[in-house]
């Protein structure tokens, strides 16, 4: 009864849904992928599951979000920030890339840890004929040539995957291949990027119990944690259905396969929350190739995220399943990797999901003050740019693993969870608390430069420019850090104004001491005397255009300094570009009204960058064709900056006021889309057609002033006519919680 109550809350929040993705959308090939970072995804936030061939056997990989080896990183906790500005200062740099960088390849862990594989022997059924990935039911079907059909899903929101086979006439078992972290035999020392042996691990060999119809799997990991596996199933008729499950220090269980019924019922519940979530938004674009990227990029969003999960690590439940750690130890890089994988969530309308990047790093933020105080030596908050899933500093690169302002970024995700949602409840007891933490902190770690009289930090960075040398750090702010603490500022005490409590604002004395960005015939620069000299992948000294937002094209001034940006950018070339690189790119471009380049950005990350089950592998996948890079890592956050890209191109409203359509191709005449969300809490609809907006919808999810700035240049209201103000195109009017608006082209000859 209680799963039936569900679906019907469900169904009944979903009613409103117009056209969704579609079955050209669907991933669909006529065989099993031979490679796992080509398989058939699917997952729920906790657990996730890759479904292909290995070695003539159908493979499903299973993964758990929190599989991890925790243990501290050997050697980090002797760094300290005043004795690597001492060492920088001297120019000897070997000894802080000892202890801050060696360890990172030196040792194994900690690092995210691949969970197990179940194996089917299915030599009997022939040649696949279709293996088709629903993305509107996030369901896995596999047609066989004698008429079986394998079917695989990962529950919505049980932490269970479930697969069938129908039309079987025999017995199949499934079998648990164990990770091979008790191989005697030493495979190669790779890399964190090509991932280093399991067996590095050290781990005692997992056990295997089979019962009838059941398999379990118990393997030891560090310091006396384990997760065990569970598969069970069961032959009906002409029927096999079965269940897996991964637990992380716990023992595993799922409730016993009885009877067709109760699994009709999961697969039931399940198909509804993604018709719920497919329900949220929706976009009609006429290039049929960023279209279906996009459904697809919004489909492992569903996947991958849940409010109560950790945030989105490098392959988050796709961990690689190869014999190897996963790249860069599948860990949470917050130099962009874990922002740019939250970017679409806020607009796509999913704040459910983008809840658990705030959820996680209010939770470990006593680790991160713990650190704070022990490197920085200062009270406050700041994060690690690349931790362990407990927030506990991992090392690696440390100008931006350990970067003076990682912990601003962070910071702008609560500001837009509140901003986008405009939960009163979340102001008060996150979003405001967590901005106070990081305030303090900067008011206590920045230093006055008596000459100019304006503040600095001992040390920047601009993630990755000029790697790990020397040369990487910065006397002056990069335009990096100086963004970041600008975009604080000016988030701050837009949360203040905003809170019932008083304060006397105390982390705000000093705000206008820091100096203006840098910028000069280039555009903004790296830093003072620091230009972009050559291609480069993470367009950090930008971030003033997008995420922060501190450079509005409306603006005749910003936008001067955004096009020579732009143009230096392209200047330099996309040689030393990956695939985040061109995902980005399209943000920056929609931020700077240039539809063309940002729907080519768009195009060439998904012809080029992505595997083909729409995974974004880094590296150019056509031999070069863009960039030198042509390796194939894994990671997610290319593909969730994609999505982001398509939403700037259709509506924006980070400079105070609703813009609709503000950076579309010349050549894209129709188009729609259904309740993206807004700033201020709004949720917007509008079409477009034969080039000319034709009508604007918009509900206001919390109430307030809304602030439109005029797509046609003649409007009416279609039924009721608000009171309103019109200036400079800019039209506002008061709006009560849940009250829609319908605005048309005046100019439309069908009014």
């Amino acid at each position: 009864m209680k799963y039936w109550f569900a679906i019907v809350l469900f169904v009944f929040y979903s009613v409103a849904a117009i056209a969704q993705p579609t079955v050209k959308d669907n991933l669909s090939f006529e065989s099993l992928a031979n490679r796992w970072d080509e398989a058939i995804p699917l997952g729920n936030g906790w657990l996730g599951a890759l479904v292909w061939k290995k070695e003539n056997r159908v493979r499903i990989s299973i993964d758990r979000v929190d599989l991890w080896d925790d243990r501290p990183m050997p050697e980090i906790e002797k760094l300290r920030f005043k004795w690597v500005k001492e060492q920088v200062i001297k120019g000897v740099y070997d000894t802080v890339q000892k202890m801050g960088d060696v360890p990172y390849e030196k040792f194994s862990a900690p690092t995210k840890i691949p969970g197990a594989a179940i194996e089917f022997d299915l030599s009997k059924f022939g040649k696949v004929v279709q293996n088709e990935l629903d993305i509107t039911k996030a369901l896995n079907t596999v047609k066989f040539e004698n008429g079986v059909i394998f079917t695989n899903y990962v529950h919505a929101v049980n932490q269970v995957g479930y697969f069938s086979f129908d039309n079987c006439k025999d017995e199949i078992e499934p079998t648990i291949i164990i990770p091979a972290y008790h191989s005697a035999v030493k495979g190669k020392i790779n890399n964190s990027v090509e991932g280093q042996g399991l067996e590095r691990l050290g781990y005692a060999k997992g056990s295997v119990i089979a019962e009838k119809n059941s398999l379990h799997y118990h393997q030891p990991t560090w310091d006396g944690n384990y997760y065990e596996v569970l598969v069970q199933w069961k032959k009906i008729g002409n029927k096999i259905i079965g269940q897996w499950t991964i637990t992380n220090n716990k023992k595993a269980s799922i409730p016993s396969i009885n009877n067709l019924p109760n699994t009709n019922i999961a697969l039931a519940f399940h198909i509804a929350w993604w018709k719920n979530y497919w329900s949220r938004s929706a976009i009609s674009i006429p290039d049929t190739t960023i279209a279906k990227q996009y459904y697809l990029e919004m489909y492992k969003f569903g996947s991958v995220a849940r409010s109560n999960t950790p945030p989105i690590s490098l392959q988050a439940i796709w961990t690689a399943d190869n014999g190897n750690l996963p790249p860069w130890k599948g860990d949470f890089h917050h130099d962009l990797n874990t922002e740019l994988s939250y970017w679409p969530g806020y607009t796509g309308n999913h704040l459910d999901l983008t809840a658990s990047y705030t959820n996680w790093m209010w939770k470990v933020r006593a680790e991160n003050r713990k650190w704070t105080k022990q490197y920085f030596g200062v009270d406050g908050l700041n994060v690690p740019g690349v931790t362990t899933i407990s927030g506990k500093p991992m090392g690696g690169w440390i100008q931006y693993s350990m970067s003076p302002t990682t912990g601003i970024w962070l910071a702008q995700h609560f500001y837009w969870q509140w901003k986008y949602g405009m939960d009163k409840n979340f102001l008060k007891e996150q979003c405001r608390p967590y901005f106070e933490a990081v305030a303090q902190y900067l008011a206590n770690i920045r230093v006055l430069d008596t000459v100019s009289n304006q503040y600095q930090l001992p040390l920047s960075s601009s993630p990755e420019y000029n790697n790990n040398s020397l040369h990487a750090w910065f006397a002056k702010f990069t335009n990096y850090d100086l963004s970041l603490v600008k975009s604080l500022y000016r988030q701050y005490k837009d949360v203040l104004s905003n809170s019932t409590e008083k304060s006397n604002r105390p982390y705000l004395s000093g705000a206008e001491m820091f100096p203006p960005l840098d910028t000069n015939h280039t555009g903004l620069t790296i830093g003072p005397n620091q230009n972009l000299e050559e291609s480069h992948r993470h367009h950090a000294h930008l971030m003033a255009i997008y995420p922060l937002g501190l450079l509005n094209a409306e603006n005749p001034s910003d936008k001067i300094i955004m096009d020579k940006s732009l143009r230096w950018m392209e200047q330099k070339g996309t040689r030393e570009w990956v695939g985040f690189s061109f995902s980005w790119a399209a943000n920056l471009y929609a931020r700077a009204r240039e539809g063309d380049s940002a729907a080519r950005m768009l195009k060439i990350f998904a012809n080029n960058f992505v595997s083909i089950n729409s995974f974004h592998l880094n590296g150019d996948q056509r031999g070069g064709q863009f960039s030198n890079f042509t390796y194939r890592p894994f990671t997610l956050e290319g593909n969730f900056a994609f999505a982001q890209g398509v939403h700037e191109m259709l509506i924006q409203s980070s400079n105070g006021y609703i813009e609709i359509f503000p950076a579309i191709p010349a050549d894209w005449k129709k188009l729609s889309f259904t309740t993206l969300r807004t700033e201020g809490a709004f949720l917007v609809s509008a079409s477009m057609e034969n080039g000319r907006t034709k009508e604007v919808i918009i509900t206001s999810a919390a109430g307030g002033l809304l602030q439109l700035k005029l797509p046609f240049s003649k409007f009416v209201f279609m039924g009721v006519q608000k009171k309103y103000a019109l200036r400079d195109t800019i039209l506002k009017f008061q709006m009560s919680k849940g009250e829609t608006v319908h605005l048309k082209n005046g100019l439309d000859s069908s009014l």
